[in-house]
């Protein structure tokens, strides 16, 4: 073997040879060990890596190619007490494979300490791992992008469409059945026509890094469906690949995303790098924690043998150190270069702000990327939370991230169930939640505005349910949350009475309408628009069966659900009022200016400082000028849009909402757009300022200022 180069890191095809090199600042040595077949479960050669640079180990083979299967066997102390792990009894996965072949068999000896007759961490196991983990795969780099180009969609315009590879496709019945639940799957004609009809600009990805299902499930059937336990981090999942000859995941993700890209929609990827798929001392070493413990893990400082866990899953990625970080850079840029996604979603993004132990929005991590001149330039959104103390930092990231809103979603959640909830916490989250982004020079695009995700109930459980279902998740329904906010007069689940039909109906078009008529970015939860159910399971993650997939089959509740969300979409991308780069003023900067917003009280008055201190109010009112923005396209021209009118009855009890003379030199007749308690009317009633709108009992009303010619009823 030939002495190679440090640089690149990982396994770099180069149309003669392959160049291996590995990271590990604490090892004595490293072996390369090499498949003649991915499946195969001895190596069939052993190769030292002849030469160590700056602490990475390197080689290179003439000969070999794309499709080489490979790991790594690392020489090194055992001494778990301090911090170090190593095993060359283990094979271990490069950290920077590009393709990953196989999965972990938890019947075999994959920890590197004893587990039987009971667990001791302190005790080496060098029993051969090399059957039941999975490898390395040398991948061919070269693919046709053609014309591609990223759609660069600007942040106000952006609607995301959050979804799972698997579950978006694996029942569409017009999907091919050997593509269904794959990355073709999901550029299929079929899947790419709802995602374009029902209009939204970003398919944003739940993970799919490499990844492994944990041992307690697989020994419950289950498995890890969301994918959110990384093995890889530049590796796309193999389970995702089609059913086809020879698919290939790293060049099936790389058409996925151009065709998506074809018809301008962009793909962000939820990540995780705030931990691995190890776990704790008590986890099995399959790559990091055998390649350099100490230099990848956040270790207790006293006690090095433990693991600091920000995460809830054992550990936590050390992004303190230089290197740790250089992977996970070196992983983003990737993605974004090489495979061309459109932006990543971080989840638990405070582990990755933490420098000892508190969090620091201003940390290394945010550094590297706001310097970085890829990285600085792709949508980025932080899950603004982790599981340690203070790691709740809504609003709290720097520019350029936006955030995951949960104080949106807690606030849309309460108004609607009726809960009594400040109004000023509704006016702030209605408007872009200027409390949390304005004064760090944010917009109100910093905020991703949702009510549902993966992570909890879907919106038709949500409005169906008193309490979670997770039966069939193996835990005797202790995990997840009871996040509910159920209208159902008692009655829990499916039904057929039509009256509580007709309110949950109403409620759900009620979220969806606040959702898309609030300033912020909407994220709407895939399957959501046609009232897709999980039977009351909120926290899906280890169901890869009907409870997860999407089923296509739509009755007349989810048509009419379909039609009324792409009808919301459609006004929401045709009203800048809603998609404001720019917080409202309120009051006009200069004498006789009009006033950019109006709050409103349901006789038609102004709201007065003392009304934003009242708690439970089931009703507001607000005005948005479209004559007002401030705002200014691409090409520099003036924005000017509808003005607007959006009114929300929370209460159980029908209302009449006066409409007051807000804009003397215009002529205050107003064309309601939608309403959800009539859904099937489109625009069609116009009203005279002095007149009142009926609203029924939770019920929301979109009215646009009509124009001169318009006859008031």
């Amino acid at each position: 073997m030939a002495p190679g180069s440090p640089d690149p890191l990982g396994a770099t095809w180069d149309g003669h040879g392959v160049n291996f090199a590995l990271f590990s600042e604490h090892a004595d040595a490293v072996d390369l060990c090499l498949f003649d077949h991915p499946d195969d479960p001895v190596e069939s050669r052993r190769l030292p890596l002849p030469e160590c640079t700056n602490y990475v180990w390197h080689g290179y083979l003439p000969g070999l190619g794309p499709g080489q299967a490979y790991g790594y066997r690392v020489h090194g102390p055992w001494r778990p007490d301090q911090g170090d792990r190593f095993n060359p009894g283990k094979l271990l996965l490069d950290p920077y494979a590009r393709a990953v072949a196989g999965r972990v068999d938890w019947s075999g000896p994959v920890y590197g300490h004893q587990t039987a007759p009971r667990a001791n961490d302190l005790i080496l196991d060098d029993r051969d791992s090399a059957p039941y983990v999975p490898r390395g795969v040398v991948i061919d780099p070269l693919f046709d992008w053609g014309d591609d180009r990223p759609p660069r969609i600007p942040w106000n315009d952006t609607i995301i469409y959050e979804t799972h590879v698997k579950g978006f496709t694996e029942r569409h019945p017009d999907v091919p059945p050997d593509l269904r639940g794959s990355y073709p799957g999901v550029a299929s004609p079929a899947a790419i026509d709802h995602l374009r009809r029902l209009g939204v600009t970003a398919v944003e990805l739940l993970p799919i890094h490499a990844f492994a299902s944990e041992a307690f499930l697989v020994a419950q059937g289950l498995t890890n469906y969301w994918g959110y336990n990384t093995l890889g981090f530049f590796a796309p999942d193999a389970r995702y690949a089609s059913l086809r000859p020879g698919a290939d995941p790293v060049r099936e993700f790389k058409t996925m995303v151009k065709a998506l890209h074809a018809v301008g929609l962009e793909v962000i990827l939820d990540v995780v790098y705030n931990h691995t798929a190890e776990g704790n001392q008590l986890g099995p070493t399959l790559s990091f924690k055998g390649i350099d413990n100490v230099a990848y893990y956040r270790l207790v400082p006293e006690q090095p043998r433990y693991y600091l866990d920000f995460t809830g899953t054992g550990n936590t990625l050390n992004v303190r150190q230089p290197q740790t970080l250089r992977l996970i850079m070196d992983s983003l840029r990737y993605w974004a270069q090489e495979m061309r996604v459109d932006g990543f979603r971080f989840d638990l993004a405070s582990a990755l702000a933490r420098e000892l132990y508190d969090v620091d929005p201003f940390g290394s991590f945010f550094d590297v990327i706001h310097q970085d001149p890829v990285l600085s330039r792709v949508k980025l959104i932080a899950e603004p939370w982790d599981v340690g103390e203070g790691g709740y930092q809504v609003g709290n990231f720097p520019p350029p991230w936006t955030e995951w809103n949960g104080k949106y979603r807690d606030a849309v959640r309460h108004f609607w169930r009726g809960d009594r909830l400040p109004l000023g916490e509704m006016g702030f989250r209605l408007t872009g939640s200027s409390d949390l982004y304005q004064n760090d020079g944010r917009s109100p695009a910093a905020s991703i505005n949702f009510v549902t995700a993966h992570d909890g109930f879907t919106l038709r459980d949500l409005v169906s349910y008193d309490h979670k279902h997770n039966e069939a998740n193996g835990e005797d329904n202790r995990d997840g949350s009871d996040d509910n906010i159920s209208a159902n007069y008692g009655v829990e689940g499916p039904t057929a009475d039509p009256m509580i039909l007709a309110v949950r109906d109403r409620q759900s078009r009620n979220f969806l309408a606040t959702l898309l008529c609030s300033q912020g970015v909407p994220m709407i939860l895939g399957g959501d628009e046609f009232g897709r159910t999980q039977r009351g399971n909120n926290n899906a993650y280890c169901q890869d069966n009907a409870i997860s997939w999407y089923d296509w089959n739509l009755d007349d509740r989810a048509r009419s659900l379909l039609d009324f969300t792409q009808r919301l979409v459609a006004i929401r991308r045709g009203q800048p009022a809603l998609r404001r780069r720019r917080f409202f003023r309120g009051q006009p900067d200069q004498p006789g200016e009009a006033k950019d917003i109006a709050w409103l009280r349901p006789d038609g008055s102004e709201m007065t400082p003392a009304d934003w201190s009242e708690s439970g109010r089931a009703a507001i009112g607000l005005y948005l000028a479209g004559d007002e923005l401030d705002e200014r396209d691409a090409a520099g021209r003036p924005i000017v849009g509808d003005s607007l009118g959006l009114l929300l009855n929370a209460g159980a009890a029908p209302l009449a909402f006066a409409l007051p003379s807000l804009t003397p030199n215009h002529p205050d007749c107003w064309e309601v757009m939608f309403d959800t308690a009539r859904p099937e009317h489109a625009a069609a009633r116009v009203i005279a300022a002095g007149q009142t709108v009926p609203m029924a009992p939770r019920s929301v009303v979109l009215l646009r200022r009509a124009g001169p010619d318009n006859d008031a009823n």
